[in-house]
Formats: structure tokens, sequence, C-alpha cells
């Protein structure tokens, strides 16, 4: 009788392990088939709300970035909704999109994050969208980095705004970044400093198969090439500048 319990208590733990075995790897192989779906959905998210940041800031001549100046960027990054929270000790954080001109148009959005800090008496939390002209090679090449702090070594300025803004000001040639911000509706030319631009590899990598940096000095992805999802900023872009390299 003993032996007959003993065999009988060793099927059922050897069966209960099994099931345990098979449930283990069902949960695994359903996170594993999920998580290109969340990352293409996260992906097409960032195209999207940098699109259409960027249409909104572009739709009224008047107070939109001067086309000239446009026309000479060779990329353009927009991170929306950047969330500035202080409490005497402040900072940003957020994430956004950079495109680069190619010989067949705008690339594919390369996925980076901005973040920086502040100090002083403050409080209170706000959110505001940037947008980044890349007007040079020296400029990008910072990109490269796994972070690049704008006003470090590549020149930085506050970007004119409207059709009647003067883009000849030696501030503006010198450059190789000029800056924008849009907060509570009013787009302004705004000098950033202390913001730090480093790339998100983990979704450039789960997306593109390539690091940040590398997607946006490449070219590699760009006209037919760019995936569907992630089209509305590169759209967006055409939209306003259609010059090719």
């Amino acid at each position: 009788m003993k032996e007959l319990f003993q065999k009988s208590f060793i099927r059922a733990f050897v069966a209960a392990l099994a099931l345990c075995l098979i449930t283990v790897s069902a949960t695994a192989q359903q996170k594993k088939s999920t998580l290109p779906l969340k990352r293409a959905n996260d992906a097409a998210r960032h195209s999207r709300q940098a699109a259409q940041v960027f249409n909104r800031i572009m739709v009224v001549p008047d107070k939109a970035i001067p086309k000239e100046l446009l026309e000479k960027a060779e990329a353009v990054a927009v991170f929306p909704n950047v969330l500035r929270a202080a409490f005497v000790v402040g900072g940003r954080k957020g994430q956004g999109v950079i495109s680069r001109r190619t010989p067949a148009g705008w690339s594919a959005p390369a996925f980076f994050n901005v973040s920086g800090g502040s100090f002083g008496p403050q409080i209170g939390a706000s959110s505001t969208d940037y947008v980044l002209l890349f007007m040079n090679e020296g400029g990008l090449r910072g990109l490269l980095e796994d972070k690049f702090e704008i006003g470090g070594e590549a020149a930085i300025a506050a970007g004119p705004v409207g059709r009647a803004a003067s883009v000849s000001t030696n501030a503006t040639l010198d450059a190789a970044i000029l800056s924008y911000s849009r907060s509570r509706g009013a787009f302004i030319g705004a000098a950033l400093k202390g913001v730090v631009i480093s790339p998100d590899n983990d979704l450039n990598e789960a997306f593109y198969g390539m690091k940040g940096g590398e997607m946006v000095m490449s070219n590699s992805i760009s006209g037919a090439l760019i995936p569907t999802g992630v089209r509305p900023f590169t759209l967006a872009l055409n939209r306003y500048s259609r010059r090719k390299l």
C-alpha cells in the first residue's frame, strides 16, 4: 500500500510540474508575441503626436517657423508634451522623434528622449512642445552620443518666428541648432540650455533593428521603406518642405 501511495504521489507531482512548465511557457510566449505589437503602437503614437504638434505650429504662416529656415534644416526634432514639474528643484522629461533629410525625402522618425533640470525658487507643473532644427552636420553628430547636451558642443540659438522674422542675424547663421517651444498655444523661439537628448535605443532597436543615432545619420530608411505606422511625421514634414539632399 505504501509503495502504491508513493507511485501515485510521484505521478501527481510529475503531472503538476509538467502543467506548471506548460503554463509558464505559454505565458512567456504570449508576452513575446504581444511585445512587437506594443512597440509598434508606441512608435506610431510618437510619430502621430509629433505630426500633430508640427502641423499646429505650421498651419499659421505668420506665427510659424519661417519656410526659408525649414528649407535649410538638415533634420527636425519634435518633442510633444514635455512635462516640467518643480518644487524648488525642477526637471523636464519627454519623448519625441527626429527625422533627417535624405535623397528620397525625409527619413523615418528615430525615437529620442529629452530631459533636463533647473534650480531656484519655482513651484508647479507645465507641459511644453519643443521643436529643434538641426542646421548642419555639426549639430547632427551629437546625436550619435548616448547623451547629447543642448548648448554644449553645438551652438544653439532661439529660432525666429513668422514670415516677417529676420533669418539673417549672426546668431541664426552661426547656430548648429535652432530651438522653439510651444506652451499654452504660444509658439516662440526658445534658447534651450541644460537639456539632454538621448536615443530611446530600446524602441529604435525593437522597431528598426538599429540605434537612434545610427537611424538619423545613416539615412537608410526613407521613402517607400518607411513603415506605414510611423509615416505621419514624415508626411507632415513633406507638407512644408520637400527639398531633398
